[in-house]
């Protein structure tokens, strides 16, 4: 039986300091009930709470630590960095060892700017593309989440989906007044929308593969219907990968699929667990970008050098083999849960591409914003705590998608199955 005591004064505490208690807030476990757990510290697949309680964690951090935590080889690079210093303030040979990186790697990138956080990305990214096309509007779409800047928290996913708003207190109607909103997977609607906005459309943004309203797969044709209209129109298309960038391949989604974005903005994974965002694209589309042209964005801590160390160590270990890994311990884990909720007779649906994955407690297909909302939240919320009792630690929200990483095992993955089978039980 697990003992809570230690995080349960721990949340009083925090609950007097900072706003519900936590500084992001999914982690309040407000969509789930109860109250959160503390983590002390994480090996492998597992975190341990303040209470020494332990679980297998498909939480990753929300997906940098593709490793697992604590990996030795990228701890013993950030320590040896550390030695040299933790900041600058001037250019380091790990940046353009960084840029070099990941510009090789993602198809869409040929410069890239470095940030400290994926709503930073976004950002700059969208500034660039406006200052770039000396256009106005920007259509993004519901339930596609990408940080909290004004412009973009217009029916947004993640935790102001978890918390029922869509639009955040404090954004005025002007902030938002060249935001776009279309529905993902629409295909004919997006297309009479963006036909509409014509020569006023600077840039369309989108989560290739969305995983902020959970993780939704995109309809056959959407995504290069997107290509097709944007190069129409001579507007930037943008791939929100800050989620999976290098988690899929190491080209990230773009990659598997095929399709080519003017631009792409990156996080997470390229960090190897410390704060970090990238956005980058087009030579053309960059040069526009302060000091090379007009579009200013800066940052004090931008390309810090622990970070391109953790990053690039991170990186530079995943292989072919190790996404043959990934796969294979996704397709172990979806194999198992299917054949635990047939058993069951409880319908749900299960959506996984290679190492992420999220289980909706819906009777019907997840398609988009919409249908995701029609999920049974109070299912969610009774497996979730019955996992969580069985030592597994989902995220806490329906709306998120789960990570594995290269640190489970398969005796990980058939544990986690055992506990869903039990835990079903209690839905």
């Amino acid at each position: 039986m697990q003992i809570t005591a230690r995080s349960q004064h721990l949340f009083h505490q925090a609950r007097e300091l900072m706003p519900g208690g936590v500084n992001s807030p999914v982690r309040a476990f407000g969509s789930v009930g109860g109250e959160p757990r503390f983590m002390a510290r994480g090996e492998g697949a597992y975190l341990w709470d303040e209470d020494g309680n332990r679980y297998l964690d498909y939480v990753g951090s929300w997906g940098p630590l593709i490793h697992g935590h604590a990996p030795a080889f990228v701890l013993d690079a950030v320590r040896a960095q550390l030695d040299r210093g933790t900041s600058y303030g001037a250019p380091t040979a790990l940046e353009v060892e960084m840029a070099q990186t990941i510009c090789e790697a993602v198809p869409s990138l040929e410069m890239v700017r470095m940030v400290n956080s994926g709503t930073e990305a976004v950002m700059g990214a969208l500034r660039a593309a406006r200052g770039y096309t000396g256009r106005r509007k920007v259509v993004k779409f519901a339930g596609c989440y990408h940080g909290h800047s004004d412009a973009l928290l217009v029916q947004a996913g993640s935790g102001a989906m978890t918390l029922g708003v869509p639009d955040s207190a404090g954004v005025t109607e002007h902030q938002t007044a060249d935001t776009v909103v279309a529905h993902y997977n629409d295909i004919d609607g997006t297309r009479a929308a963006l036909r509409a906005i014509g020569q006023d459309l600077a840039c369309v943004v989108v989560e290739p593969l969305p995983a902020n309203m959970g993780l939704v797969l995109p309809r056959p044709g959407f995504l290069e219907m997107l290509r097709e209209e944007t190069a129409q129109l001579g507007a930037v298309l943008l791939f929100d990968e800050v989620m999976t960038g290098f988690r899929l391949a190491r080209g990230g989604y773009q990659e598997l699929i095929g399709i080519t974005p003017d631009a792409t903005t990156l996080g997470k994974v390229i960090g190897g667990g410390f704060p970090v965002g990238a956005y980058g694209g087009k030579r053309e589309m960059m040069k526009c970008v302060a000091p090379s042209g007009p579009v200013y964005q800066a940052g004090t801590l931008s390309g810090n050098p622990i970070a391109m160390t953790a990053g690039l160590t991170t990186i530079k270990a995943l292989d072919d083999a190790a996404y043959t890994q990934l796969e294979a311990r996704g397709a172990q884990l979806e194999q198992g849960l299917r054949a635990a909720l047939e058993a069951r007779g409880i319908a749900t649906q299960l959506h996984r591409v290679g190492s992420m994955w999220t289980l909706f407690f819906s009777t019907q297909p997840v398609t988009d914003y919409a249908t995701a909302k029609q999920s049974d939240t109070a299912a969610f919320a009774t497996f979730f705590h019955a996992m969580l009792k069985r030592g597994v630690y989902l995220p806490p929200s329906q709306f998120e998608a789960a990570f594995i990483s290269l640190a489970h095992s398969e005796a990980n993955i058939e544990k986690t199955i055992e506990a869903a089978r039990e835990a079903l039980k209690e839905v």
